[in-house]
């Protein structure tokens, strides 16, 4: 089998609030080569972690964090009640990209990292960019984006290594030729679609095998890294 790297989705958040440091620690100690995380900039223009730009789903607060100050998006309570009730109600908190960085360097110095963009400025991707590599980590990062513009920048100023998604799932697709890899979601990866993107000669990133039998799929059908909520059977199937 040739080297696949795993990584852990959010951290750890099939268990533990999805990028909350509680979530990347949990996934460190499990053992996988990377976590996938998801950057916006606040109002003050500090990294933080949060899939999505409103913190409704996961804080219950009506917002956005662009619109927000890191004082306020620190307010927050990332707990995740719809999923995990009152189990880590006051126990967490958004992180700053900064905060991750500063766990990683004590608790997994070697740990790899998939950086989402998610708010689609220039201005997102220089700041991330120049704390990454303040910290050193910046050759140890894969970037993701759902913008073709973005995944282009990325590779024009910075020769970062990127991930793209199939084109009709991208904003402002700008062809391939800015992709290091491709990721393909379980469902495609399962589709007669998946020897289309194989076919493109990309390394595949596949997202998000939680169970066995999808990580089997994965391996089979030519996974570089495979990212995973729960990665306790990825692991299981890959160190074996």
């Amino acid at each position: 089998m040739n080297t696949i790297f795993t990584e852990g989705h959010r951290g750890f958040c099939a268990l533990y609030p999805e990028n909350t440091l509680l979530s990347f620690e949990k996934a460190f100690e499990l053992g996988v080569d990377a976590v996938e995380f998801d950057v916006w900039l606040s109002k003050d223009k500090v990294p933080v972690l949060m899939h999505d730009g409103n913190p409704f789903r996961t804080c219950g607060v009506e917002g956005h964090l662009r619109e927000m100050t890191l004082y306020e998006i620190k307010t927050l309570d990332p707990c995740y009640k719809s999923k995990f009730g009152d189990e880590f109600k006051g126990k967490v908190q958004v992180p700053t990209l900064e905060e991750l960085l500063k766990l990683a360097a004590a608790k997994r110095p070697d740990i790899l990292f998939g950086v989402e963009i998610k708010e689609y400025t220039e201005e997102n991707v220089d700041i991330t960019c120049r704390l990454l590599k303040q910290y050193g980590v910046f050759e140890k990062c894969w970037f993701y984006a759902f913008n073709g513009r973005i995944i282009k920048y990325l590779k024009d100023k910075y020769n970062a290594r990127t991930m793209g998604y199939p084109d009709f799932q991208m904003q402002e697709f700008c062809g391939y030729d800015s992709y290091d890899e491709i990721g393909l979601n379980i469902h495609l990866v399962k589709s007669e679609l998946c020897a289309f993107y194989r076919e493109k000669g990309l390394p595949i990133h596949m997202y998000c095998a939680d169970n066995i039998n999808d990580v089997n799929i994965c391996i089979e059908r030519g996974a570089s890294l495979i990212t995973a909520n729960d990665p306790r059977d990825l692991l299981q199937v890959v160190n074996n």
